[in-house]
């Protein structure tokens, strides 16, 4: 069992695979255990944030942290909103907080999956803790 749980939430329409995510994340996790969803706002490309308000993109991470906060409150986890590169913050903060465990789902692989990588991949190989892949 696991006392420092990192759940990263890629907050798509993959409502099951969240759900899934969490359930395993409830599962692991020892009595009294930290549970903290976490999501990681990528940076935009230069030429597309010139395009886009500031209103537009402080409402957006707005949503997201709303979101975030509604997920982490049904099984009385903490929620994190940070921005960055996917799969390096979520090393950076796991390795901050002494995360014991990251469950992370991952897409099946296609081609530009493995041509460019993936972020669970990411994690996977560079975790300094357990993953728990979710497919």
């Amino acid at each position: 069992m696991y006392s420092n749980i990192l759940v990263p939430i890629a907050l798509d329409n993959e409502d099951d695979r969240t759900a899934q995510a969490l359930d395993i994340a409830k599962s692991l996790s020892a009595e009294g255990a930290t549970i903290t969803l976490l999501h990681v706002v990528e940076a935009m490309p230069s030429y597309a944030i010139s395009y886009i308000s500031a209103d537009i993109l402080s409402a957006t991470r707005k949503g997201i942290e709303t979101e975030l906060a509604r997920l982490a409150a049904e099984i009385g986890a903490n929620s994190v909103v940070i921005s960055g590169h996917s799969g390096r913050s979520i090393l950076d903060y796991a390795e901050e907080q002494g995360s014991d465990l990251i469950v992370i789902a991952s897409h099946r692989p296609g081609m530009q999956t493995l041509l460019l990588g993936s972020t669970a991949t990411h994690v996977v190989r560079h975790a300094n803790c357990s993953v728990h892949v979710l497919r």
